[in-house]
């Protein structure tokens, strides 16, 4: 099934990364002393290269593909080592990249997105007196997440998986001269450290089960536990995953460590374009894709990853619902897409939760941009309360981000709907048991019903900030207008790709009557098939219709709900002062962050002042500083009492030594 594992040396592929380290690496020591032009076109022009290069590499890794005489193509690795990093004992880790088919369709999300998300970034920072700084923080964020989806080594993947957190807290923090934002940053910063130290120990065990850090290898040396010598090796396997999913549930903003996803909101919206929509948050998603074969030997955590993922998907969709700032709305639907992400692999599909990880790139990327375009239009207003009617202003912006909202809320025809709907058959064909109880079909249903649910926070944000009346103040309303093309331009392109770029996928019961294949699986076959066997039990396709139908329906109903309550000109500003306590507990977040800061916080704080007066004032100042001098006091005391200049003293210590001697001698 994984075809040969030897590989084939590509030098571009070696090259892709490089090319915005490059731009980061001048952006950041001659940047700010050139204009903006400059900046920009060393940055920019160094993403829309890697994208043309990706594009090629991709290419090569087609023409490599062989039949498996089954109706699949299996596709050879094209690997570049930059070197042998170190070798300690039998561990030996090269510094190598590989492009496979998963790490190309993630390669061409991360460069093509990151391309037209630095386009927009011209227009959207053009004004920011740190125009070089942010696209140096910018393009190093790129590089650190190349080599997270590149690396051949699970030691390379973290050092990518490091690099984006240090990137985050970088572009959280960027305005860092306001307080709120650079507390945002560390938060981020600190947060996703929980799930980074879960990840080290997750390499940690992995490599004392298999020996070895390199994906390949690895999935090799577990393919040959069967049976009785898997047995012996379950309870490994499932520890394992476990700590590995905790890594992914920092990254990817799960329960319990979704909390820094929200305040990341902080940073300028290109920012929460790339990396909180399109790109880092789906960190986690691609860990547990890429090592779907150690995921996929553990039921039990399968369950949990799919159980979490709802839960995520529910919550944050409530507080969604509820919120009015438009950015703040947009990142609890990012979280709750990432829940749903991880319903689909925690079901058995890993092909469900990169189709949609790749669907919601688009169509979220587009969301954020099209907010980024209504903030600037808005002077950098994001309150929807006071929007309204910004059709008449923004025609491009608003039809960009109308298909958007079309896309993420499940409307037939578009990206969106073909992908949740690969999320709810696999929800309802996987049994997950979990304590003797079987929950596919409220996994189901729970997931259906925040879809609609989805549409309605979506088309209550589109009618609350396009329709009806305006209600910005009469200086904001006189300088409304269009954003520059450099800003437009992204929004129409990734406005295309929420339109078609569903259509790659296709599920079997629409593309088959037409001829036409499921073109991504059959990408992906060779990297998730094995795991996925595992769990396809197979729906009948009247059920598959059905759920079809179902999704439909709710997304139907969450867009007029949306349209009765805030599509007629309703005026929105009292929405907070008249809702019951169900809507401000929601809008108040469940009071999470209050519930982390009375524990975790107050526990950290007051253990650190405990370690403090300990460690600090006693082990430190005390014994080891202070007692040195106090000592020495003493010590030259003590000698001072003999030391005093007497003459005559020191000669009668002479001879009370001299005796001394010699009755020790004589005795």
């Amino acid at each position: 099934m994984n075809g040969n594992i030897e590989t084939i040396h590509f030098g571009l592929l070696g090259l892709i990364p490089l090319l915005p380290l490059l731009g980061a690496i001048i952006n950041g020591l001659i940047g700010s002393k050139m204009p903006n032009r400059f900046v920009h076109t060393v940055s920019t022009g160094a993403m829309f290269v890697a994208f043309g290069l990706s594009i090629w590499t991709v290419i090569q890794l087609v023409s490599t593909g062989v039949s498996d005489g089954q109706g699949h193509t299996i596709y050879q690795p094209l690997v570049y080592s930059y070197f042998e990093w170190f070798q300690i004992g039998a561990l030996t880790v090269d510094f190598s990249l590989w492009l496979d088919p998963l790490s190309a369709l993630m390669l061409l999300i991360v460069t093509g997105v990151g391309a037209f998300i630095h386009l927009y970034a011209q227009g959207y920072m053009a004004d920011d007196p740190s125009y070089a700084r942010f696209y140096a923080y910018l393009n190093y964020f790129v590089f650190s997440m190349l080599m997270l989806v590149l690396g051949e080594s699970i030691l390379v993947v973290f050092l990518g998986w490091e690099g984006v957190g240090v990137a985050s807290f970088l572009l959280i923090g960027y305005y860092y001269d306001d307080n709120a934002n650079a507390d945002a940053g560390k938060k981020a910063f600190i947060v996703n450290r929980v799930g980074d130290f879960a990840f080290l120990v997750g390499m940690f065990l992995l490599f004392q089960l298999v020996g070895t850090l390199s994906v390949s290898e690895v999935r090799e040396a577990i393919s040959h536990f069967t049976g009785a010598q898997l047995s012996q090796v379950q309870g490994w396997i499932t520890a394992i995953a476990l700590v590995f999913f905790i890594g992914a549930t920092g990254k990817s903003a799960q329960i319990p460590l979704y909390v820094w996803l929200p305040d990341a909101m902080a940073g300028p919206t290109p920012v929460s374009a790339l990396m909180h929509a399109a790109t880092m948050v789906t960190a986690g998603v691609y860990l547990i894709a890429r090592m779907n074969f150690l995921f996929a030997l553990s039921p039990f955590v399968m369950t949990l990853i799919a159980v979490i993922g709802l839960l995520t998907a529910i919550l944050a969709a409530t507080i969604g619902a509820t919120q009015f700032d438009i950015k703040k709305v947009l990142a609890y639907s990012t979280i709750s897409q990432l829940g749903f992400m991880f319903i689909a692999v925690g079901s058995g599909s890993m092909f469900a939760g990169v189709f949609h990880l790749m669907t919601h790139a688009f169509f979220k990327a587009l969301l954020f941009l099209g907010a980024g375009s209504v903030i600037v239009g808005m002077h950098h207003e994001q309150d929807m309360r006071k929007m309204g009617g910004l059709k008449e202003w923004m025609p491009i912006t608003r039809w960009t981000m109308l298909i958007g909202c079309l896309a993420i809320s499940g409307v037939p025809l578009f990206s969106g709907f073909f992908s949740k709907d690969e999320i709810l058959w696999f929800a309802l064909s996987n049994q997950h048991v979990m304590g003797g109880v079987n929950l596919g079909w409220v996994i189901w249903a729970a997931t259906l019903a925040t879809a609609g649910l989805t549409a309605f926070y979506m088309f209550r944000l589109y009618f609350m900030t396009f329709e009806g009346e305006n209600r910005a103040d009469e200086e904001t309303r006189a300088n409304l207008k269009e954003s520059p093309a450099t800003m437009t331009i992204p929004l129409i392109v990734l406005a295309v790709l929420s339109v078609v770029g569903g259509y790659i996928g296709l599920p079997a019961v629409l593309g088959e009557p037409l001829g036409i294949p499921n073109l991504l699986h059959d990408w992906l076959y060779q990297v998730i098939a094995p795991s996925e066997a595992l769990y396809t039990t197979g729906v009948p396709e009247g059920l598959i219709w059905m759920s079809m139908g179902a999704s439909i329906v709710v997304a139907g109903t969450g867009i007029a709900v949306a349209y009765l309550k805030y599509g007629r000109g309703h005026d929105p500003s009292e929405d907070y002062e008249k809702s019951g306590k169900i809507f401000r507990v929601a809008y108040d977040k469940y009071y999470v962050d209050e519930l982390y800061a009375a524990t975790f916080g107050r526990a950290l704080t007051v253990g650190g002042r405990v370690m403090h007066r300990l460690v600090d004032d006693v082990l430190i100042d005390l014994l080891l500083v202070r007692m040195v001098a106090i000592t020495g006091r003493w010590i030259g005391g003590a000698i001072a009492l003999f030391q005093n200049g007497n003459v005559q003293r020191y000669a009668g210590y002479m001879v009370i030594g001299l005796g001394l001697i010699l009755i020790f001698l004589f005795t």
